[in-house]
This record gives C-alpha cells, sequence and structure tokens, in this order.
C-alpha cells in the first residue's frame, strides 16, 4: 500500500521523510473555510473533505490517503495560518506565557476498501512570556511563518516552550502514534507501507 500524503505543508512532508516510508503527495484543492465552531469537530471536517478530494483524483487502487488539519485554539479563539506578518506577530503575542491547544484532526482513507476513518489529537502547549524583540527575530528568521497554524516548535520556537502535554508530533500537524495505532487497526503493519 502507498500512502498518498493530501497536503503541501512542508512540516507534514519532513516528518514523512523522516519515518523513511515511501508516499505520494498530492495536494487538495478543496475550501479550507469552515463555520463550525468546536475546534474538534472543525478539523475533523476540512481533513475529511481533503481526504476525500484527494481520493476522488486517484481513483481505485491500493492507496491510503492521509490528510490532516491543524489549528490552535485557546480561550475560545481558534489560531489559524496567519495572513500577513502582523497578524502572525498579534497571534504570537496573544500566546505568549499562556497554555495553547494544538489540534489536529486526520482522516485516513483505504481506497482500496472505501473505508474511511477520522479522528482527532489534542496537545496543550505552555510558553514562557516572550518579549517583542524575541517574537520579532523568530518571525524574521522563520520562513514559513505564513504556512503554519501560527506557530511551530521547531527551531527557534523551541526556545520558549516552558511545557508540552501530548503528542509533540500532534502539534507539528501529525500525531504519529495515533495514526499508527489507527493503521494497525485497519489491518496495516509497516511491511505493508513500503
Amino acid at each position: 500500500m502507498r500512502i498518498i500524503l493530501a497536503s503541501g505543508s512542508q512540516t507534514r512532508r519532513g516528518i514523512m521523510d523522516s519515518l523513511k516510508i515511501k508516499y505520494n503527495v498530492i495536494k487538495s484543492g478543496v475550501d479550507e473555510t469552515c463555520d463550525i465552531s468546536d475546534p474538534v469537530l472543525y478539523v475533523e471536517e476540512l481533513s475529511r473533505r481533503k481526504a476525500l478530494d484527494v481520493s476522488k483524483k486517484v481513483g481505485k487502487g491500493d492507496y491510503i490517503i492521509l490528510a490532516a488539519d491543524t489549528i490552535i485554539f485557546k480561550d475560545g479563539k481558534k489560531y489559524e495560518k496567519p495572513k500577513s506578518v502582523k497578524q502572525a506577530f498579534e497571534n504570537l503575542k496573544e500566546l505568549s506565557g499562556s497554555t495553547n491547544i494544538a489540534v489536529t484532526g486526520v482522516t485516513l482513507i483505504d481506497n482500496r476498501l472505501d473505508n474511511v476513518v477520522t479522528f482527532s489529537e489534542s496537545t496543550k502547549v505552555t510558553f514562557n512570556n516572550i518579549t517583542d524583540d524575541d517574537l520579532k527575530f523568530y518571525i524574521d528568521h522563520h520562513p514559513d511563518i505564513l504556512n503554519n497554524a501560527g506557530y511551530t516548535l521547531e527551531g527557534i520556537m523551541s526556545l520558549f516552550l516552558a511545557k508540552l502535554d501530548g503528542d509533540y508530533y500532534n502539534v507539528l500537524g501529525l500525531p504519529l502514534g495515533k495514526i499508527y495505532a489507527t493503521l494497525n487497526k485497519m489491518g496495516y503493519s509497516l511491511k505493508d507501507l513500503d
């Protein structure tokens, strides 16, 4: 079975590359706007839309479609991909010195059996207080700032991390442990994914 990653995210590709599993990338073309207010249902719905879109593109075959959507959530507010550097700064300023929750929705589709499984994972992330100068430095030196769901824990941002409660990879956009456990329940092991 070949995995098809339904994402253009460089971070997700980097995670997949580290697994040494063969995969292809086919980016979904669906509209990523959704008016669901519950963060868990929101990311699950978007991941499902992405996976179904790519599944239709590739048709029947020995493929497992993997789609994900991640948001940051704090005090009833969703933090998605910032639309500008200014918005990125404002988002990070609000997240400084507090705890937020990274929520990732994942959909796996076994295209051979038309088996669709959707789930989510949540991770609590607590940051120390971050000075304006440090936030500006981070934004200036993080080229993909507008492509992330508010932030990434890789590199400079890891210096500001006070506590992490949950799956580190979930914050990056792919909760690997839960994805693999779900693939096992679907009947697949590592040898099947080569």
